[in-house]
């Protein structure tokens, strides 16, 4: 961390309004980059970098320099977050797929539609394969693929060397099109009973 930012986290700390303003325009474009990768949509990963924000300040005390620098702590905070977001949004479709009344609602017969469902089921199948991963690798396959983050921010991030980083990706890769070819011949297998 240079000295810089020191002296505005210090600042922030005291409450000095324009610091934080500095500090957070140094970082949006990275925490925003995130949250759209993680939503899609312009406008969700605005209020995702949002929220990242708003917790970043409320937690800013428990920032410890010795450990890494601000910038870690800040993208580790911004994955935390977008982490949670997701989940609770998962949670709310699972509970509207799941409704019987949503169901009747679906239109039918429209092509479109269709394909947003099978898209949709394979989304679902790929998150059931990550979920049966091991969490070391799992953990790294969701940094990098989903998220887009490099192999040395993982390294960074995990405390782990980075040839352990590639190879838990290549692990993990090969562990998931395992699951997922296996959970594709059980799908198909039980759509032709």
């Amino acid at each position: 961390m240079n000295e810089n930012e020191s002296d505005l986290l210090l600042r922030c700390r005291e409450g000095d309004e324009a610091s934080w303003r500095e500090l957070v325009s140094r970082h949006a474009r990275k925490v925003f980059g995130l949250a759209y990768r993680f939503t899609g949509r312009v406008d969700e990963a605005e209020d995702l970098t949002q929220e990242v924000f708003i917790k970043v300040y409320q937690t800013l005390e428990r920032y410890d320099a010795g450990v890494g620098s601000f910038g870690s702590w800040l993208m580790a905070v911004a994955r935390n977050q977008s982490i949670d977001r997701y989940r609770r949004c998962r949670q709310e479709h699972q509970r509207r797929v799941e409704d019987p009344e949503a169901v009747d609602l679906a239109p039918s017969g429209d092509e479109s539609a269709l394909r947003s469902l099978e898209r949709e089921e394979r989304v679902r199948l790929v998150h059931r394969g990550l979920r049966a991963l091991p969490s070391e690798l799992r953990e790294v396959l969701v940094l990098f693929d989903l998220q887009g983050v490099p192999y040395d921010e993982i390294a960074e991030t995990l405390g782990i060397p980075l040839g352990t980083v590639k190879s838990r990706i290549n692990r993990g890769r090969l562990e998931l099109a395992k699951r997922l070819r296996g959970r594709r011949r059980e799908y198909s297998e039980t759509s032709l009973r």
